[in-house]
């Protein structure tokens, strides 16, 4: 395996937010999903090497972060794109990505340049290397924030919701992207998305209460909801989670409501199943 967790916890006061964690990342795209304060964030964070565990071992790429030397040349070799990036509005993109490959340490002028301009055509953003910072959009400076975590081509690459931001048309080219990234190397990502997971991601990882509850692939998370997905005409008394779909039809999750009829589970389904949020979802 590229990357193995043993026994991850970290707490911050007295909330145990990741409890002693198990999990094993291979090549590949896997998402990981799971509610807010689940743990995802501070998961992703340890991984990236930007926060230190409370207990527990992480092997990375061969690597033991716990150790400095081993830790600087983890970073040498992740992209990590965390989930509120900061920015110098300032300065022209080509100067932002610039003055990270620098701090990656892309010592030799040509290469760095050469290999900025390579990561903002990968985000569509070579046209706007003039552009000061500041100027660009929400999702602009989202694909500005991917084009930072691709410099020097990284071995493992986290993602902190990548896709918040993102139009329809820049969600797929993400896709896309991201999936032929993921034929190479190891791909973490985490998303409120269930689309997301289910068109790209290889495995998922479900996260609850700081551990994870399940892993497989979308469509086995999808089919663990099989035989508790309905339709029906009349809006359902007792089902856990329901909505109306366009045709005017209900949507039910758990037992069989009157009149319901099967219906093919999805990714969501068995998502919003294994986490049993006892909510109404209305559109």
């Amino acid at each position: 395996m590229e990357l193995t967790v043993r026994g991850l916890t970290k707490s911050f006061g007295r909330r145990l937010v990741l409890d002693s964690l198990d999990l094993d990342f291979g090549k590949g795209v896997t998402g990981l999903l799971g509610r807010n304060g689940a743990g995802k964030t501070t998961l992703l964070r340890t991984l990236a090497t930007t926060l230190a565990p409370d207990g527990g071992q992480v092997c990375a790429l061969g690597l033991d972060p716990a150790d400095r030397a081993q830790r600087t040349e983890l970073r040498r070799r992740l992209g990590y794109l965390p989930q509120n990036p900061g920015f110098y509005p300032h300065f022209t993109v080509f100067e932002l990505v610039e003055y990270v490959a620098i701090l990656k340490e892309l010592t030799d002028r040509r290469d760095r340049h050469r290999e900025v301009r390579r990561v903002l055509a990968e985000v569509e953003l070579a046209d706007r290397a003039k552009t000061k910072v500041r100027k660009l959009s929400g999702g602009m400076r989202q694909r500005l924030a991917l084009a930072q975590s691709l410099l020097g081509d990284p071995d493992l690459l986290i993602l902190d919701e990548p896709t918040v931001g993102l139009d329809p048309e820049q969600r797929m080219r993400f896709r896309a992207l991201v999936s032929r990234l993921g034929e190479s190397r190891t791909v973490l990502l985490s998303t409120h998305q269930t689309e997301d997971v289910a068109a790209l991601c290889e495995r998922v990882v479900v996260m609850k209460g700081g551990r994870s509850v399940f892993e497989g692939t979308p469509g086995e998370l999808a089919g663990a909801a099989r035989g508790q997905v309905w339709l029906s005409d009349r809006a359902p008394d007792a089902a856990r989670l329901f909505w109306r779909t366009a045709d005017g039809r209900y949507r039910a999750l758990g037992d069989r409501p009157p009149g319901g009829v099967p219906a093919e589970p999805g990714v969501e389904d068995g998502y919003l199943l294994l986490l049993d949020e006892p909510v109404e979802v209305t559109a």
